[in-house]
C-alpha cells in the first residue's frame, strides 16, 4: 500500500516514523493558503489539509495521501507562520504569558476516493518571556515555518508553561486521530 505526504514538514515525516509509517513519497502541493474572509480557524485548517490531499489524489490516485495543516489561534484570530523575524517577533510577544489553542487539520484519501478528516484542538499557554529568552530564541532560527512561531519539541519547549490536548498536534500532526483515519479508509501501514 502506497501512502503519499501531500506535506514538505519534516516534523510531520519524524512523527509518522515514530509509529512505523514511512511515506512511499513527498509531494507538497502548490495551493492558495490565505483565509477566507470571517473563517474560523476550525474549518481554516480542515479546509487546507483537504485542499492538500485532493490535489495530490488527483496526480496520483491510485496510492492513499496524508496531508494536515496546523495553525495557532490567539483571541479569535488565526496565526500562520512568520515569514520574517520581526513578524515572528510580534507572534511571540502576543502568545507570552497568555493562554491560546493549535488547530491541525487532518485529510486522508484512499485510492478508491474515500475521504476522511479530522480537526485537533490542543489549548496550551507560555510562560510570560523576557525580552533575553525572546532574543536568544529569535537568533536560534528555530521559529521558521512554524505556526505560531514557536516549535513545542525544540528550544521554546521550556516556555511552555500548560498544554491540554494531544502534545503532537502542537508538533504539526495529531498521531491518535491520524492513526484512526487511516485505518478508517483502508490503510494498513
Amino acid at each position: 500500500m502506497k501512502l503519499i505526504l501531500a506535506s514538505s514538514s519534516p516534523r510531520r515525516l519524524e512523527l509518522l516514523a515514530s509509529i512505523g509509517i514511512v511515506p512511499h513519497q513527498i509531494i507538497s502541493p502548490d495551493i492558495n493558503e490565505n483565509p477566507l474572509k470571517h473563517e474560523s480557524i476550525g474549518h481554516y485548517v480542515r479546509r487546507i489539509a483537504c485542499l492538500k490531499a485532493q490535489a495530490v489524489h488527483q496526480q496520483t490516485p491510485q496510492a492513499y495521501v496524508l496531508a494536515a495543516d496546523t495553525a495557532v489561534e490567539l483571541g479569535g484570530k488565526i496565526i500562520l507562520k512568520a515569514q520574517q523575524q520581526e513578524e515572528a517577533r510580534a507572534i511571540l510577544t502576543r502568545l507570552s504569558g497568555r493562554r491560546h489553542r493549535v488547530y491541525t487539520g487532518v485529510c486522508v484519501i484512499s485510492p478508491e476516493g474515500k475521504e476522511a478528516c479530522r480537526t485537533v484542538l490542543t489549548r496550551l499557554s507560555l510562560k510570560r518571556l523576557s525580552k533575553e529568552e525572546l532574543d536568544d530564541y529569535l537568533d536560534s532560527k528555530e521559529w521558521e515555518g512554524k505556526a505560531g512561531a514557536f516549535s513545542i519539541q525544540g528550544k521554546s519547549s521550556r516556555f511552555v508553561k500548560f498544554i491540554s490536548g494531544s502534545y503532537t498536534n502542537v508538533v504539526g500532526l495529531p498521531l491518535y486521530e491520524t492513526d484512526c483515519l487511516l485505518k478508517g479508509v483502508g490503510f494498513r501501514g
